[in-house]
């Protein structure tokens, strides 16, 4: 069962993901929030899978509380869903650095919602190849000067190659394709790069790469 915490502070959008999410048979509301606060204290006492976080909620916001339990090492298995009004929010981009695992915009279709939990509580990161380019790309560009770590000189010419093409928004079996190895074998190079890099996820290792300066705002590979 996929436990899920909802924070927003409109109660017809949690009464209404509640009813679609309560109704699937593998999934569960554990409880609701209608600010940061809240949402950080249940996460700390409910121990959800994944949490659907509003970003503008009066009191502590959504950013500020996405990195208060991003940073929490006992909730290290939490996953973070941001909801916004616009796919280009600039809030977004800071919200997937600071340890979102992706992004939907609040009128997503029913379907989509679902399939978004169930994705994200398996371990990937909910960021569409398409709105990846776009949302990395605008904001990234508005960042700070690109920041070399020293963890990158862990990583093999491969690992970097595909750190570069994850940055760019290509799936794994896109990856794949690009350099005519197995879908397993690039799962295996992306799993390897988030673990030397530290990532929680693939969302993680998107910014990383922007941040880093692998990936150039505006970049088409």
């Amino acid at each position: 069962m996929i436990k899920v915490l909802l924070a927003d502070d409109q109660g017809l959008v949690r009464a209404g993901f509640r009813a679609l999410l309560d109704a699937q048979p593998d999934i569960e509301v554990v409880g609701e929030a209608d600010d940061g606060e809240q949402a950080v204290e249940q996460a700390r006492r409910l121990r959800p899978d994944v949490i659907l976080m509003d970003i503008r909620m009066p009191g502590l916001d959504g950013l500020a509380a996405t990195r208060r339990i991003a940073s929490d090492e006992r909730l290290g298995g939490i996953r973070i869903v941001i909801l916004t009004t616009f796919e280009l929010d600039e809030y977004v981009f800071e919200a997937l650095r600071g340890g979102a695992s992706g992004f939907l915009v609040k009128d997503t279709e029913p379907v989509e919602l679902i399939h978004a939990v169930r994705a994200v509580a398996a371990g990937d990161a909910l960021l569409s190849p398409s709105v990846t380019r776009r949302l990395i790309a605008e904001f990234a560009a508005k960042a700070r000067e690109p920041i070399v770590s020293p963890r990158l000189n862990s990583l093999t010419d491969r690992e970097r190659e595909v750190m570069t093409l994850v940055g760019a928004g290509l799936s794994n079996e896109e990856i794949a394709r690009r350099l005519v190895v197995s879908p397993a074998t690039a799962k295996t190079h992306v799993s390897r790069t988030m673990i030397k890099l530290g990532a929680r996820d693939r969302a993680q290792l998107v910014v990383f790469a922007y941040e880093s300066g692998l990936v150039k705002p505006g970049w088409l590979p």
